[in-house]
């Protein structure tokens, strides 16, 4: 492993980011139908009560999530997946729900106990809606372009150690908090998350096959498909794996 220095990321992450948006929605939905009983309050005290709630979802929902995908595999089993995720994220989120719920209505007076049970039900109905959607409509790759004539080039260069400036990146794998640069001169780790390689590897024609890979385009010399998958042999041997999740959006592009 390198001596490469940690640089501090100020990206956003593009998963988190739709959950966000996608949780922003629902409270709009849930403030203006005014679900749960909430119909005799304004709609933007409605507004007020439902966004933090479902803001703050979405962010427990994204550290549960990346905690999660490590053990269940969310292409092989997508409903096994959300009822795990629903069970990890509905009880700290029920106390949350039960406190600003009880600060917002009555001043945090009638903070009992009995009360919280009450709330469990909606806010695992409520997680588990959003759990769905969150691991189902996740089926688009982060596609990456080469870059114009006189643009800059891929920032994500700027990243390979020393020994490898220069060479041509094939692959990009995920390792734990690594990621293992495949190149034409060999490999190497360096600490960053691919979330944020795949926004700085822009400027390089490839894509993400899969939650743990990017893949350069022109790397890829040969396709096998089996059990329901499909494999891609890069240049120098190396196997990248194709996700059922991305796999019908690349065959559309043509990348098999």
């Amino acid at each position: 492993m390198t001596d490469t220095p940690v640089r501090l990321s100020l990206t956003v992450d593009r998963s988190l980011l739709r959950g966000l948006v996608i949780s922003g929605a629902a409270g709009v939905v849930l403030a203006f139908t005014g679900a749960f009983g909430m119909t005799n309050a304004g709609f933007l005290y409605r507004l007020l009560y439902w966004l933090p709630l479902m803001f703050a979802g979405a962010a427990w929902g994204h550290v549960c999530s990346r905690v999660i995908e490590r053990w269940t595999d969310y292409d092989r089993r997508p409903w096994l997946s959300a009822l795990v995720l629903t069970a990890a994220m509905s009880v700290p989120l029920t106390l949350f729900v039960w406190g600003y719920t009880v600060w917002i209505f009555e001043g945090g007076r009638h903070a009992t106990l009995e009360r919280l049970v009450y709330f469990l039900l909606p806010v695992t109905v409520v997680t588990g809606v959003l759990s769905v959607l969150n691991i189902f409509l996740q089926r688009e790759p982060v596609q990456t372009h080469a870059a114009v004539v006189g643009a800059a080039p891929a920032r994500f260069l700027d990243r390979l150690p020393p020994r490898l400036r220069g060479a041509q990146i094939r692959a990009v794998e995920s390792e734990d908090h690594y990621l293992r640069i495949h190149t034409d001169r060999g490999s190497d780790l360096i600490l960053m998350r691919l979330s944020d390689a795949l926004i700085e590897l822009e400027g390089l024609e490839g894509a993400q096959t899969h939650r743990s890979w990017w893949v350069a385009r022109a790397a890829v010399r040969d396709v096998s498909r089996g059990e329901g998958r499909a494999t891609l042999t890069l240049d120098d041997g190396v196997e990248a794996p194709v996700s059922r999740r991305y796999a019908r959006a690349l065959r559309d592009a043509g990348w098999y």
